[in-house]
């Protein structure tokens, strides 16, 4: 039994028309605005280099397979299994992202706990504390290598800058952290009792994904646990950023970035990460686009088109590769993206009571 919101078809209508309107008015923009040389953009992504762009890919399936180790290692207080049966719900999980957007992220929590007939409470418990672990790696990855920039990097300030707001995040997150262990429920009430006057539903919303980070920080019971499963996330993380140094390098042709350091793709990371929070369908791939070419051609420099064909490859080689892979999966696993996604958005949309309950699970 699935729970699905009767308002749910016109949301979804409501979001494929401002993506519509969105698109258009942008390319208007862009037309109207920016002088651009497409046949140079052609000519730029047929000069790359393929082995630069296989190894970016190998790369990102690396920290896929590091995303299901990590995923084994929080579920282990609860059920020990092995990473390779959560392969599979990482592949179609992220395949539903790229396609759909942040909208499906609850995803891979639902699919999991199809698999392992667990409570879908239990997962996104560890959802929660995933994207904390996330978070913390990257600020400590972010601060810890944009702080101690070279002084003769270009746009120094800004590395350190962007450094120092790393350091202050990852400090901020350990702070919170620590008090949502201590008075999880604390929190959870003050939160809603200042958000409810606004929205009730915002409100009940954020008090429960308060609570269900709360029980995500109590998967991780010993401090073995915290600490293996924050290397695997650093390196992971490193993946990642080695993921968007190879694809810019692929572009042999142009020195700035044939020998980009890895400190300076930091910084485009960085940005780019920032416009990512909020992904809409398909139109999301372009906004990335333009954020990370912007940031290639206001930091270093680099020719629009150039950084405009760079920034199409580091989105292909980090996010829409895993497309054929999700697909797959989905096909071996018999379920669908479609299916998916439906389901943990009516867990999302759901009273906590009702999203805790197992019949959630029952999509067959």
């Amino acid at each position: 039994m699935s729970l699905e919101p009767s308002t749910k078809p016109s949301r979804r209508y409501i979001l494929w028309t401002v993506v519509a309107v969105i698109g258009v008015v942008f390319l208007w923009w862009l037309h109207a605005h920016v002088s651009f040389d497409w046949h140079e953009l052609g000519r730029q992504l047929r000069a790359v280099s393929l082995g630069y762009v296989l190894a970016a890919i190998a790369v990102i399936y690396f920290s896929y397979w590091l995303r299901a180790v990590r995923w084994a290692i929080l579920l282990s207080p609860v059920r020990r299994v092995p990473a390779t049966q959560l392969i599979a719900s990482q592949l179609i999980g992220f395949t539903a992202v790229a396609l759909i957007g942040r909208i499906a992220d609850l995803s891979r929590p639902y699919l999991i706990a199809r698999k392992l007939k667990l409570p879908i409470a239990s997962q996104l418990a560890i959802y929660s504390i995933e994207r904390a672990f996330d978070l913390g790696a990257a600020a400590i990855l972010f601060s810890v290598t944009l702080a101690f920039a070279p002084r003769d990097l270009p746009h120094h300030s800004a590395y350190v800058h962007a450094g120092e707001i790393s350091l202050a995040a990852t400090l901020g997150i350990a702070i919170f952290a620590i008090a949502l262990r201590l008075a999880g429920e604390l929190v959870a009430h003050i939160v809603r009792a200042m958000l409810s006057p606004l929205s009730k539903g915002v409100a009940a919303t954020l008090s429960e994904r308060i609570l269900d980070f709360r029980e995500g920080l109590r998967t991780v019971s010993t401090l073995r646990e915290f600490l293996v499963a924050l290397a695997v996330s650093l390196v992971m993380w490193g993946g990642i950023a080695a993921c968007y140094l190879l694809s810019a390098r692929a572009f042999v042709a142009e020195p700035t970035l044939a020998h980009l350091s890895f400190t300076a793709m930091m910084l485009v990371l960085a940005t780019s990460l920032g416009g990512s929070l909020v992904q809409l369908p398909v139109i999301g791939w372009f906004t990335q686009i333009a954020i990370n070419a912007a940031a290639l051609h206001g930091f270093f420099n680099v020719p629009l088109e150039t950084a405009t064909a760079c920034a199409a490859v580091i989105l292909f080689c980090s996010m829409l590769d895993i497309i054929p892979a999700g697909l797959i999966a989905a096909k071996l696993e018999g379920t669908s993206l479609r299916q998916a996604v439906k389901e943990s958005e009516a867990i999302e949309a759901a009273p906590p009571a009702q999203a805790a309950q197992p019949s959630l699970l029952e999509s067959d």
